[in-house]
């Protein structure tokens, strides 16, 4: 049959049945004409979607199951994480507090330190050291004035190898007044100093023996006469390097603050060594 006239019922739209007793106040469900082209598109797209469902996975339940439990272990731990980041970045505020402190305490003790020591290795001259970022200790640096006496320079730069030694020499003997240490090693610290200022040094390292020992690599003659100890390398004939020591007696060492210069001769002291070590 064509169906053009025919009439069927829609599933789902059926009339109530006039002889139901308890269905018979309510109100009759309209029907409507059976169209084939509708039935079919809607036969089509039912048809599509059961397509895209796919296979049915008779394993789904399982996997839900581990993926369930994955998800929950990897829930606890990114728990865990965030708490250990939260108390390690609390750790490190704590570090950095502290840090700060001690860098705060330490540079202060270094600054009067060098207010001390300055005008000793510069005599009527001014200096001082302060910081490029007082605001952030952890990151700032430290700059050195320097003016020597009857000088407008205030740049290290624009000073002489010798004034540029002893500016960096007065540095290092503030940060070891400030924070003394059992021992100092310093390797020709004075190699660019006239007699002058080499005396002027050699004062401070007379002070700074009493509480620490200095280790000191130099080839100046009045430096190695006021150690305690000469340890030089040499070459012997057949080309081995040989180490050679000498104790120097304290009575033989002549006073830095009145010694008349490279000419004065040590007691007991040898002839320097190609490269000599003084221990004092």
């Amino acid at each position: 049959r064509d169906g053009d006239a025919a009439d069927y019922d829609v599933p789902g739209d059926a009339p109530a049945d006039p002889a139901d007793d308890d269905d018979a106040d309510e109100a009759p469900v309209p029907t409507r004409p059976f169209d084939r082209e509708e039935q079919r598109a809607r036969l089509q797209q039912a048809e599509r979607k059961l397509a895209q469902l796919g296979r049915v996975n008779p394993l789904a339940l399982e996997e839900f199951a581990a993926l369930e439990q994955r998800h929950l272990f990897l829930t606890e731990q990114l728990a865990d994480l965030t708490a250990t980041r939260k108390d390690l970045l609390t750790i490190i505020d704590d570090i950095d507090r502290t840090m700060q402190g001690v860098f705060a305490a330490a540079f202060e003790d270094t600054r009067q330190a060098f207010d001390r020591v300055f005008p000793i290795l510069f005599p009527g001259g001014t200096g001082s050291i302060h910081l490029t970022d007082p605001e952030q200790l952890l990151t700032t640096g430290i700059e050195v004035s320097v003016r020597p006496a009857g000088k407008r320079i205030e740049r290290l730069s624009l000073l002489s190898g010798g004034e540029r030694s002893l500016a960096a020499v007065a540095l290092l003997i503030a940060i070891f007044t400030a924070r003394p240490s059992p021992f100092y090693i310093m390797d020709e610290v004075e190699a660019a100093l006239d007699d002058a200022n080499l005396g002027r040094l050699l004062t401070i390292l007379e002070q700074l023996r009493d509480t620490s020992q200095l280790i000191v690599i130099t080839h100046q003659k009045r430096t190695m006469e006021i150690a305690d100890a000469l340890y030089g390398v040499s070459m012997r004939q057949d080309g081995v390097s040989a180490v050679v020591g000498q104790r120097v007696s304290r009575d033989a060492r002549p006073d830095p603050a009145t010694d008349p210069g490279p000419d004065a001769t040590a007691g007991s002291a040898p002839e320097p060594a190609p490269e000599e070590q003084a221990a004092s």
